[in-house]
């Protein structure tokens, strides 16, 4: 049985409307060095990091208490949207986020699917630093939820997952007040 700890990152530097790809911000380097000292007693185990800029800062502080780097996975990445227009894709999210998987597009269903396969496909225990939308993925499955988001993971908080020949729940991350709306 694998233990996946999945880590959203850190607070970023900007929103979704704001930057394609944000840094962390200072609270968020602070949250970083936080869940790295939290996680630190586990390992060293393998950490994995989205491509993006948020989650690879998040991981940098425990791949320096292990002396390791990070691998880095696109299946593990931020939810992708239909336009690079900041504003429209804002927009699109929010809506996207208070749907369920019966009414979105098959592409989402190609990522979700991809996200669920690659977690489905870790032997060994390991951390790793994703997004809100993509821990809810894996949650939402695991949960058998309908639902795009089924709760409001905080920056830099930890979710617990086994993988047993299907993802199951262990402790969900601390949650925090994200308006989805």
């Amino acid at each position: 049985m694998a233990q996946l700890y999945l880590v959203r990152h850190g607070k970023a530097a900007s929103g979704f409307a704001g930057h394609r790809d944000p840094g962390l911000d200072k609270t968020g380097q602070q949250q970083a060095l936080h869940i790295a000292k939290q996680l630190a007693p586990l390992g060293p185990l393998p950490i994995i990091s989205s491509p993006l800029l948020r989650t690879r800062e998040t991981a940098l502080p425990l791949c320096e208490l292990w002396n390791t780097q990070a691998i880095i996975e696109h299946s593990i990445a931020e939810i992708p949207t239909p336009t690079q227009d900041l504003e429209k894709r804002s927009l699109w999210l929010k809506k996207v986020m208070q749907d369920t998987w019966d009414n979105l597009d098959t592409s989402l269903h190609a990522w979700r699917d991809a996200l669920v396969n690659y977690l489905m496909s870790l032997e060994e225990d390991c951390v790793l630093f994703s997004h809100f939308v993509a821990i809810n993925v894996a949650v939402s499955y695991a949960n058998q939820d309908p639902r795009l988001i089924s709760f409001q993971p905080d920056n830099a908080s930890c979710t617990i997952l086994s993988n047993v020949g299907e993802l199951r729940i262990l402790e969900l991350g601390t949650e925090a007040n994200t308006k989805i709306n």
